[in-house]
């Protein structure tokens, strides 16, 4: 089972949600966000806009392949500036019921993940503003782009500091999918140069993926 973030254009938000309807996925969430490209890179591609849609998304491995796979056929995920879809494992459900609800049944289910993943997202939270600092940081290890969403930490009024980081302060985290042997370099790279005791006060974590499209050397899942 998978927690799938599709992260696309405004304009495709209306596809994405019939393709999700016509799967029966019973969990979407979407929210707004936007690219790290910068404008050269906009300019090159036709892209007018770093303005994004971001939608979470719960599905069995059948389901995840059928939704990537649409994606790419209606949506033209793997495109340049059409987007990039990042499955993440899901390692645990809570309960019977709610798996058996996530997959699209009336019993109780059981649920055993795989542990095993070519591909990781990367998740770095830091300062407003600091976003050029972390991504300018991760490209000098090979990170290719990632996508930002603005938000703001909900610590307790008095709550102890984190190195220099408030945490009820406002925030931005940065998405950046990568293949497991470049994540150390680059989780490093941004902890030299925009970690905790810098301006930026970024702490980055990893998760593993599934499966991802839109990355033109990483789309090399299997089409079947």
């Amino acid at each position: 089972m998978n927690y799938i973030i599709s992260i696309i254009n405004p304009d495709s938000l209306s596809i994405l949600m019939d393709l999700c309807n016509q799967l029966d996925l019973p969990l979407s969430i979407t929210m707004a966000g936007r690219g790290t490209a910068v404008q050269s890179m906009l300019d090159l591609l036709g892209i007018e806009s770093n303005e994004r849609r971001i939608v979470f998304t719960v599905a069995n491995e059948e389901k995840t392949k059928k939704l990537i796979q649409a994606q790419k056929r209606h949506m033209h995920i793997g495109v340049p500036g059409h987007g990039i879809v990042i499955a993440v494992p899901i390692k645990s459900v809570g309960g019977g019921k709610t798996v058996a609800f996530l997959n699209g049944k009336t019993d109780n289910a059981a649920y055993t993940p795989s542990l095993n993943y070519a591909h990781e997202l990367i998740i770095a939270v830091c300062s407003q503003g600091c976003t050029d600092m972390v991504m300018n940081a991760a490209r000098a290890a090979g990170a290719r782009g990632g996508t930002v969403l603005h938000g703001k930490g909900t610590g307790a009024k008095g709550a102890p500091k984190f190195y220099n980081i408030t945490i009820a302060q406002e925030k931005e985290m940065i998405l950046i999918v990568a293949a497991a042997s470049q994540k150390a370099a680059i989780m490093q790279s941004i902890l030299k140069k925009a970690g905790p005791d810098s301006k930026a006060g970024t702490i980055v974590f990893s998760l593993p993926t599934t499966q991802v499209a839109g990355f033109a050397l990483l789309d090399n899942q299997d089409e079947t």
